[in-house]
């Protein structure tokens, strides 16, 4: 969840840390803390977000060509100077910054204890570091080894850097469950949670896989496990640019993300479907392709949005591919007893390919004998080097922590998969097939038709911006689009929303409505179409306020809705593409209205790299 930045070379450290801090400030925005190696170790940390942290440190020096910084998710202990990284140990031979979670850290703080420890912060972190210290002094070897022996013995998920006051010349990077990246450059090298803080030093990355240790100096990079088994570096190019984490003239990077949404889903579309528009190839899994069509069942696992995207898959795969499908919530998945067979396929999707439950799934599934596919945007990443094969969306980077074109990307490779595998099992005839590619196509640009409404959807907006409730209904392929509307406008404006399908309003939520209740209809033209009529229909009558997403030219709903929102006529197996993007849209300008910081809301972060 927090971000991790680090930098040993010839260059001043300071500035890059910062700068990389605000790159990672997505994945976490409790605290901030740097420390400095310039003779001695200096560390500087507070509470609150990097700037606040800038201008704590602005009367203070900051000369050290090797350095380490972290922005705090708050895990163990509330956000406060204290709790923030990076943590020293008792006797100031170790400072560190951590992401992740040690979970025996109560047993080690109270072997520590026994030994003279004294603890000054609520953390787990604070307890790895006097660890490792303790071990230093007592066995006196090396801090390698040092680091090496604390991490056989902590239980957890860790992405560490470490520098060692006796050894000042050396950054020691650790990591497991949680990501970790060195940039290498000319006698220097980088780290990050991400490639964000490296790419505009350098192009060529290393990914560190579970169970790695690098020692690093000015002049070298020595990889091994913990074990002490050499690791040979593959060092590989990142395909990503300045230009792609920068917000540009848009207020926020939610609304930039919103509006690439046509651009994403083409770059996701892009190379896998024929000029002629009549086949879709994914190379991906091609190869696994056969155990695919001939899956008994297919199970999703996914978390947040990227499940509410699995919903849609669901219906995609049923319908078309007439495959049993279930979505599981993966942080639920893991700790059942589930029943997986050989024969099974279970995607996993997520946006960062870090996400701890889904990558625990992955692995518990793995076990079982099932066939793993992986639907992730960064490449890279933890999950697609799990799995046997997947896709990638392409969305490029995305840095709200509130996922808009993550999501929309998602439901283009499910769409692309479900089609495929539709086909080759014969259960989607040929026109049909055709027919759904074509439409598929022509989403970006009708996409570009709702993104003209923007005033007209911030209008609304002003209406709704004090509301203290929200329901939000779908049927059919929409339902997941509702869910996925009421998690929008609960993320960033912190309005208390709702999703459901729309039949079940009777079964309980209808006893909310009055005349200060809004709700979101998802209400396209589909085989449930006089359904949903009927229950905005039962809304009206106790008179709650409808805001209806339509099909264009839609006359029924127009009459009974307070407001409606056209969207271009599509199949409904496109729709979610299409009506997701109104409620993105009325939920970034709502939050907006209402003072919030939309980028990073309260309480969260982008990649949820902890249990």
């Amino acid at each position: 969840m927090c971000g991790i930045v680090a930098y040993i070379g010839e260059r001043k450290a300071y500035p890059i840390l910062i700068k990389g801090l605000q790159r990672l400030e997505y994945r976490g925005y409790d605290s901030a803390g740097v420390a400095l190696v310039n003779g001695s170790i200096n560390s500087y940390k507070r509470m609150g977000k990097v700037k606040d942290l800038e201008e704590f440190v602005s009367d203070s020096s900051t000369d050290g060509t090797i350095g380490i910084g972290h922005t705090r998710w708050a895990t163990h202990g509330e956000p406060n100077d204290t709790n923030a990284h990076p943590h020293t140990s008792m006797n100031g031979k170790f400072t560190l910054v951590h992401n992740g979670i040690i979970e025996n850290y109560a047993h080690l703080k109270k072997e520590l204890v026994n030994r003279g420890y004294d603890f000054k912060s609520e953390t787990d972190t604070e307890v790895l570091v006097n660890f490792i210290e303790n071990i230093y002094l007592e066995q006196k070897v090396d801090a390698e080894l040092a680091v090496r022996v604390a991490l056989s013995k902590v239980v957890g998920a860790y992405g560490l850097v470490i520098s060692c006051a006796d050894e000042k010349d050396k950054l020691i990077a650790a990591r497991k469950g949680s990501p970790l990246v060195i940039g290498v450059g000319q006698n220097e090298y980088f780290l990050g949670s991400d490639a964000s803080p490296i790419i505009e030093y350098t192009d060529q990355v290393i990914y560190m896989n579970d169970e790695d240790v690098a020692i690093l100096t000015k002049e070298d990079l020595v990889l091994k496990n913990i074990q002490n088994d050499a690791q040979k570096p593959k060092i590989q190019k990142v395909e990503l640019t300045i230009d792609e984490i920068d917000k540009g003239d848009y207020e926020h990077y939610m609304l930039k993300e919103i509006y690439e949404q046509p651009t994403s889903i083409m770059d996701t579309i892009r190379g896998r479907i024929t000029m002629d528009k009549s086949k879709i190839f994914l190379g991906g899994i091609n190869d696994e392709m056969q155990k695919l069509t001939t899956a008994k069942r297919i199970i999703i696992v996914a978390c947040g949005t990227s499940w509410h995207a699995g919903m849609v898959g669901e219906y995609l795969f049923e319908e078309f591919a007439r495959v049993p499908v279930e979505v599981e919530y993966a942080s639920e998945f893991r700790y059942r007893n589930p029943v997986i067979n050989s024969d099974d396929v279970l995607i996993a999707i997520s946006q960062s390919g870090e996400t701890a439950d889904t990558l625990a799934a992955i692995k518990m599934a793995k076990e079982q004998g099932a066939t793993i596919i992986g639907i992730c945007n960064v490449v890279g990443s933890s999950i697609p080097r799990e799995t046997h094969a997947g896709v990638y969306t392409h969305a490029g980077v995305e840095i709200g922590v509130a996922s808009t074109k993550a999501f929309t990307s998602q439901v283009t490779a499910l769409m692309m998969m479900a089609f495929t595998i539709g086909q080759k099992r014969g259960s989607l005839y040929d026109e049909l097939y055709k027919q759904l590619i074509n439409e598929l196509t022509l989403v970006p640009e009708k996409i570009k038709t709702i993104l003209e409404k923007t005033a007209d959807i911030k209008d609304i907006a002003s209406l709704y911006k004090d509301a203290n409730n929200a329901l939000y209904l779908g049927r059919g392929y929409l339902f997941p689009v509702a869910l996925e509307g009421a998690l929008k406008l609960k993320e960033i404006s912190y309005i208390h929303a709702e999703g459901y399908p729309a039949a079940e309003m009777k079964h309980g939520p209808i006893a909310l409505i009055d005349e200060n209740m809004p709700v979101f209809v998802v209400a396209t033209k589909d085989k449930s179409y006089e359904k949903i009529v009927s229950n905005i229909q039962e809304v009206k009558a106790r008179n709650g306020k409808v805001i209806a997403v339509v099909t264009e030219g839609d006359t029924t709903i127009k009459k009974m809705a307070d407001h409606v929102i056209e969207v271009p006529d599509c199949h409904e197996a496109i729709a979610p593409l299409l009506t997701v993007i109104p409620l993105q849209i009325i939920s970034y300008h709502i939050a907006v209205l209402r003072g919030c910081d939309v980028d990073q809301p309260r309480n969260l972060a982008k990649s949820v790299t902890v249990e």
